[in-house]
């Protein structure tokens, strides 16, 4: 975002300058509309996760498929993990006593992982890349002068990227199969039909940490926000 750098005619200013034209106060309020743009639109509304807060775990998987209106998980493999992703999401966030702003931004990160995935055909090193990036803008690493913007703290902020790698990175193939293998290879008649593909994503599924795009050195560098 553009914070400490802006673009002239003449060039680019340097941290601490002000463009000719412009004041401290209409570059720090330009500063933070785009800071406001992140992980926009919101994946949930206020109003869903408040109610989806009063509910036990049978009631939030119940809002989550209205919301998404799934229809089929009874006969759909897509729809059902994805709902599973969803409402274990939630479930995490209610654990870490977020507030409803972080509820937000939270849901809305784990749906837009998805959407790289799904839209993009998103590389799982790409999608650390672009987390880690995310997470400059609304976690502890962003720069000192607008530290009120924090959204999550350094606590929060390792947590929800220790929670995305067991939750979404350490089962990507699986997520790349759901999307992009052919429908009448996940779902037959009635009954879910789970392809010898997808058998031998889940067989090799615990050996992914030994893909160079997730070792250790990578998530060293996506974990380090503090």
């Amino acid at each position: 975002m553009a914070a400490s750098v802006g673009t002239t005619p003449g060039g680019t200013t340097p941290a601490g300058m002000t463009p000719a034209g412009t004041t401290p106060e209409s570059e720090k309020d330009t500063e933070f509309q785009e800071h406001e743009k992140i992980l926009c639109p919101d994946f949930l509304s206020v109003a869903q996760i408040t109610e989806m807060l009063a509910e036990d775990v049978d009631g939030v998987q119940q809002k989550l498929e209205k919301f998404l209106n799934f229809r089929s998980l009874q006969t759909c493999l897509k729809e059902a993990s994805l709902l599973d992703y969803y409402v274990s999401g939630f479930l995490w966030a209610r654990g870490m006593d977020f507030s409803i702003i972080q509820y937000s931004k939270f849901m809305t990160l784990l749906d837009m992982l998805l959407h790289n995935l799904r839209t993009l055909h998103m590389s799982l090193e790409d999608s650390i890349k672009w987390l880690r990036e995310v997470m400059a803008e609304i976690g502890p690493s962003h720069s000192q002068k607008n530290e009120e913007w924090n959204i999550f703290d350094v606590k929060q902020a390792n947590a929800i990227v220790d929670y995305l790698k067991i939750s979404l990175f350490q089962h990507y193939k699986l997520y790349e199969f759901l999307f992009f293998s052919a429908r009448e290879e996940i779902v037959i008649g009635t009954e879910v039909f789970v392809s010898p593909a997808f058998q031998l994503h889940l067989q090799t599924d615990s050996c992914e940490s030994r893909n160079p795009a997730c070792d250790g050195a990578a998530w060293m560098e996506c974990a380090q926000i503090n």
